[in-house]
């Protein structure tokens, strides 16, 4: 309200919470979210016993829950914002935005959602819950320049001895990482855990820019060096064994991989959605060279959903990957129904609401396609439709490194293809991009090999 005077959190941002531990505990919950370590449910809780008038635990709690991309949770957050909204209590302009903005990503609108915390942190550059979910966010959408962008923004604001620093360096190194600044990015994710070891979000920026650049051996070393830090305890683990994984693989160790997967990558450790985009993603690569993961990518499609009509078609970037552990499960009939269902909801009433409405019609459905194809051997048009749309599939989200399962494929499909099929230039071509954009690997040579070679599937 005008010319209302608000306390101040311990970074000058107005609370609406005039009890100490109220923001105390929803402090703790932004550290948790910033740092995955256990998630913040609990001292969300305590900030509402603490002051049960508050809508910012309501808020922070529903936006976690949605950041999760969890279709099974979708119910559970939408209570808790309209328990937020509920609450008579006047709010300063920030948690009003924050609502705001809340309410955008549980409408599937995370464009939108990340213009409101663009303008709130313009105003409160130290915003930390802003600066975490503007940059989920960015990462869901795709939005490469803004991954970089906002931190970089905000970041001069905050004070050097300010213990959540250490995370905003981490989001900017992430930035910096996924728009090719790889130098950049590793010298500020170094600094970044000079200040606190404990910033798993530091550890993956290092990890993504070894990844991209080829050094295998050295990112494995990396995450096995911070290993101690990000295993233990942190909800971010099963990502980071995902990244240990690619390294492997990108030194041809198909058996540590597969050991990676029966370890970290399966059964229990498989507790989100998000997880297991992990586990199918790393069973792909495995299957694309020739591994039999069947038993294991059927384990994963059995345990992904117990509503597929519900999930199916609520994330482009998910409904891939499950399409995925369907093909390397050898499950072609159930990839079919899943992309049938995808296409279906697209149709739906309500759905061009959503932000994945556009993203699942001019690129996430044709790439499913394009597998599909994949999946009955088409070679030729299974190639043809990955190198059509291969550079939209940023509108997907996620990294480089998870979009690269797209040229994988390709060049596999290609390499699978009868030598003088035409389709084989094309992955030649792809493979060409590769050489010159990071050092060469035993993978890559594997490619090599593969397409320069006779052809033909095994």
């Amino acid at each position: 309200m005008p010319g209302t005077v608000w306390p101040l959190d311990e970074r000058g941002c107005p609370s609406g919470s005039v009890e100490s531990a109220a923001r105390e505990a929803l402090s703790k919950a932004v550290w948790r979210m910033m740092s995955f370590y256990d998630v913040p449910l609990a001292d969300l809780d305590r900030a509402q016993q603490a002051d049960p008038d508050w809508a910012m635990p309501h808020v922070a709690r529903a936006g976690f829950l949605a950041s999760l991309t969890e279709p099974s949770l979708q119910a559970e957050a939408q209570a808790h914002l309209a328990a937020a909204q509920a609450c008579t209590r006047p709010a300063p302009l920030r948690e009003r935005a924050h609502l705001s903005a809340v309410g955008h990503v549980l409408q599937g609108r995370w464009g939108a959602a990340a213009r409101v915390w663009d303008e709130l942190l313009v105003l409160h550059p130290r915003d930390a819950l802003a600066l975490q979910w503007s940059q989920l966010a960015d990462f869901h959408a795709g939005d490469l320049l803004q991954l970089r962008q906002r931190p970089a923004r905000a970041l001069p604001e905050w004070d050097d001895a300010d213990p959540l620093r250490p995370y905003v360096m981490a989001l900017y190194a992430f930035g910096l990482e996924e728009n090719h600044l790889h130098a950049q990015a590793e010298e500020v994710a170094r600094q970044a855990l000079a200040l606190e070891p404990r910033v798993p979000w530091a550890i993956h920026a290092v990890a993504h820019v070894m990844e991209m650049q080829g050094r295998h051996e050295e990112g494995s070393a990396w995450l096995a060096q911070h290993q101690p830090v990000w295993t233990e305890g942190n909800g971010f683990a099963c990502h980071l064994w995902w990244h240990k994984g690619l390294f492997r693989l990108e030194g041809l160790d198909r058996a540590g991989a597969l050991r990676l997967v029966d370890s970290h990558l399966s059964g229990p450790a498989l507790q989100i959605t998000l997880n297991r985009v992990d586990a199918a993603a790393l069973l792909w690569r495995l299957h694309l060279l020739d591994e039999d993961v069947s038993a294991l990518a059927s384990a994963l499609v059995d345990g992904w959903t117990a509503d597929p009509d519900r999930d199916a078609g609520f994330s482009a970037f998910n409904d891939l990957h499950h399409t995925l552990a369907c093909l390397a499960a050898g499950r072609v009939a159930a990839a079919e129904s899943w992309v049938a269902r995808c296409a279906a909801r697209v149709l739906a009433e309500g759905e061009a609401r959503r932000d994945n409405h556009a993203v699942a019609r001019r690129v996430g459905l044709p790439l499913m396609r394009a597998l599909l194809a994949f999946g009955r051997g088409r070679w030729n048009e299974a190639v043809d439709g990955l190198y059509a749309h291969r550079s939209r599939a940023q509108a997907l989200g996620g990294s480089h490194a998870q979009r690269d399962l797209v040229d994988l494929t390709l060049m596999a499909a290609a390499a699978r293809a009868p030598a003088g099929a035409a389709c084989r230039a094309s992955g030649r071509a792809v493979l060409n991009e590769r050489l010159l954009a990071r050092a060469e690997t035993p993978l890559t040579r594997h490619w090599i090999d593969a397409l320069h070679g006779a052809g033909g599937a095994p």
